[in-house]
């Protein structure tokens, strides 16, 4: 019998996170990111008007996109999808730093390291291949952010996706992001 792919997903929650920044150092700790450079960040949106306003934090990155245009805007397949999983991916031996797949993403997710190949969030997929949680998500102190596979009925994403109310970042780019945002 054949394996499911992994549908890989975060899950986000923007009423329990208190925009501490411990997912930004420990990403960037983990994958070596040099100083400027981030492949995680936390955005403060405040909406509403005065006197009703309404603040959300949350932990944004790479959303993984099922329909990626940085994969298929790519000239030299650096950026690619893993074979086993959903988990978008950049090759640095691959990679000219031409830049086409950071024009074609619309969450600026995407950054060129020092060495001159893009660079961005890969959901840790070194630790996921191991059965770890990427880092953000394992020091996460409000556990505001939860890793998983979509395609297992039992996980955790899966259960919060259909139990709250969710939102994705930009759903008319059409890219199918796999990060939800609970709000």
């Amino acid at each position: 019998m054949k394996q499911k792919k992994k549908k890989y997903a975060m899950v986000i929650d923007t009423k329990t996170c208190v925009g501490c920044g411990a997912c930004v150092v420990a990403c960037k700790t983990e994958n070596q990111v040099p100083e400027g450079l981030h492949r995680v960040w936390v955005t403060e949106e405040v909406s509403g008007k005065f006197p009703n306003l309404q603040m959300e934090i949350r932990s944004e990155r790479c959303n993984h996109c099922s329909n990626a245009p940085c994969v298929a805007n790519c000239p030299t397949g650096a950026s690619h999808v893993k074979t086993d999983s959903n988990i978008v991916t950049v090759d640095p031996s691959k990679c000219t730093g031409c830049k086409a797949c950071m024009a074609s993403c619309p969450y600026s997710a995407r950054f060129v390291m020092t060495e001159g190949y893009v660079s961005k969030c890969s959901f840790c997929s070194h630790r996921v291949e191991k059965g770890l949680a990427p880092a953000c998500a394992s020091v996460c102190p409000t556990r505001s952010i939860v890793f998983g596979d979509l395609n297992d009925p039992n996980s955790d994403v899966s259960k919060l996706v259909k139990s709250r109310k969710n939102k994705r970042l930009v759903p008319e780019a059409g890219t199918e992001p796999n990060i939800y945002y609970l709000v």
